[in-house]
């Protein structure tokens, strides 16, 4: 018999699923923070519930509680003071496991129904969540509530969607006969289960803290697996509410809510732990490559799903629409500081300059036509605080500092004041520009807001030296600006061999580090910067085994 929350949340899942096999554009949460989507008081009510939270005690009744922790810092310089369980990672654990089989039970149907409900009230919850986002990460208003909220829960639809389009493939029962001539066939009923590997621990980073985190968490939960979210410590507050919000269903529904639980350590030995139990069989990761190696060498009993750092670039090798492309870059470095996994930092231009509509441009002129872009884009204050939002690590300003001396100045960062957040610490990128010889300065990621614009010596040396950035250093993205249909032609087939994502002469609204769900696939999971894709069969296959039993029946 059909789950409840399946077939009142069928439409949704059909429609997810042709959108996941047209792969065009669809969405079921509004991006935008409008009341005709949302309601009249959703805004106010939303920012009263975040308020709420502030300077209190996050209570979720987990197992094991041994204190509270509170270590977030907003980057918008507000006091936050939230106090999280600390729980034991074995208590954790523990209780996972004995929700496991509960789930199991459950079904498919009823796991992706339940799913389902999680994320239609993660969405009435938006403006709650995107307020934790913006002061936990430093995201301005608007991408929080995108990038934190609707987008996050196409993510996760797209993850359960892709589950289900998995697991559906798998009949629950069958009649095998086979002949054996004059005498009587050979009849078993066969019997197939669906079952989770087991515990998932899903490692949130500290700037999407639902974006990176919703693929994974879902997947695994949809797939038949207990989920524990060990959130970064700088951004637990858009975590733990989602992890709230997921007990709550779970618990209304009568199953055990300890199928999803937060985990808040204050020491990193905690997390290596949990990384490493037994019972731990995937790990979804996002962050530094030492983590993520260390990870893929010691967690050997899970299958890790991670997304790493890497050296996103782009080619300019011609365009016939200099000022969009202009445009577009200066976009592309402003959004949220450069802190995002798909943003550009290298920035590839033959030595001897590029073809344009408006006529030759030399390298110089190039590199010096996008720091102005650049600061024409961020010249008012008040647009240039919303895109660029807040650091959220002093890691990244130190980095700011640190690019200054790499090579020769295009445009240096400075900090600008938020008007309603005056301790915001806000930056304006620094853009720099080097050879190709200078590896040491543009060949490993520096996240924020910092690129190199890079002289290669030729259209051919570009393209072979973003190829060679993307297997030895990884990638997310990669764009090229060209009008020539060969060089098309052999970014394309260097980016096929190199397995990373290509976009071609953007110049309007839609940017190389930005991706859509339904339609996109974020990381290829071919070169070092992923090992995984958002969200692909295999994101979510492996995640779960099929279980037979068989009997002769007459």
């Amino acid at each position: 018999m059909s789950h409840p929350l399946f077939e009142a949340h069928k439409p949704t899942l059909d429609a997810a699923l042709s959108a996941l096999h047209t792969r065009g554009y669809w969405s079921p949460y509004a991006e935008n923070p409008s009341p005709r989507s949302y309601g009249e008081d959703a805004a106010e009510a939303g920012k009263r519930a975040f308020e709420s939270h502030l300077g209190r005690d996050f209570v979720l009744d987990q197992p094991g509680q041994a204190g509270w922790a509170a270590t977030e810092r907003s980057p918008y310089g507000v006091a936050l003071d939230v106090r999280y369980p600390v729980c034991a990672p074995d208590a954790l654990i523990g209780a996972a496991e004995a929700a496991m089989p509960g789930w199991r039970k459950l079904g498919a149907e009823g796991r992706v129904g339940i799913c389902l409900e999680i994320l239609q009230r993660l969405n009435r919850r938006s403006f709650e969540i995107a307020h934790a986002v913006m002061m936990t990460t430093g995201q301005g208003w608007m991408m929080a509530f995108q990038a934190g909220g609707a987008h996050a829960q196409d993510r996760g639809l797209e993850a359960v969607a892709t589950a289900w389009d998995e697991m559906s493939r798998i009949p629950a029962e069958a009649v095998w006969e086979k002949p054996q001539g004059k005498n009587p066939p050979l009849r078993l009923r066969k019997h197939f289960e669906i079952v989770g590997r087991g515990v998932a621990l899903v490692i949130g980073c500290g700037t999407f803290p639902t974006w990176n985190t919703y693929p994974g968490l879902f997947a695994a939960l949809a797939t038949g697996n207990p989920v524990i979210v060990k959130p970064h410590e700088n951004a637990i507050l858009p975590a733990a509410i989602s992890v709230a919000i997921a007990r709550e269903v779970l618990a209304e529904q009568g199953l055990d809510p300890n199928l999803v639980t937060l985990a808040v350590v204050d020491d990193p030995a905690a997390t290596r732990h949990l990384a490493t139990h037994p019972a731990v069989k995937s790990i979804d990761f996002t962050g530094s490559t030492a983590f993520g190696n260390w990870l893929a060498d010691n967690a050997r009993q899970a299958q890790v799903y991670a997304e790493l750092a890497g050296v996103n670039n782009v080619v300019i090798e011609s365009t016939d629409n200099y000022k969009g492309m202009l445009k577009n870059l200066a976009f592309t470095l402003s959004l949220y500081a450069g802190q995002m996994c798909t943003t550009t930092q290298a920035i590839i231009v033959p030595a001897g300059g590029i073809d344009t509509d408006q006529g030759r441009k030399s390298f110089d002129e190039v590199a010096a036509d996008l720091g102005a872009a650049v600061a024409r884009f961020l010249s008012d204050e008040s647009v240039a605080t919303a895109v660029l939002g807040a650091i959220q690590s002093p890691a990244t300003l130190a980095r700011i500092e640190e690019a200054h001396g790499f090579g020769q100045m295009v445009l240096a960062s400075k900090a600008l004041t938020h008007a309603e957040f005056p301790r915001a610490q806000v930056r304006t990128p620094v853009i720099v520009a080097c050879d190709a010889a200078d590896e040491a300065a543009y060949m490993e990621e520096r996240f924020g807001p910092i690129s190199f614009v890079v002289r290669a010596a030729d259209a051919d040396a570009a393209l072979a030296l973003s190829e060679r950035i993307v297997r030895g250093r990884g990638a997310l993205t990669v764009g090229l600006y060209s009008t020539r249909d060969a060089v098309v032609e052999a970014m394309t087939e260097a980016t096929l061999r190199a397995g990373v994502a290509l976009s071609l002469n953007l110049a309007g609204g839609v940017f190389v580090n930005q991706s859509a769900a339904f339609s996109d696939y974020h990381g290829v999971g071919m070169n070092p910067a992923a090992n995984a894709s958002y969200a692909d069969a295999a994101f979510v296959a492996n995640r779960f085994r099929v279980v037979q039993r068989r009997y002769h029946i007459d």
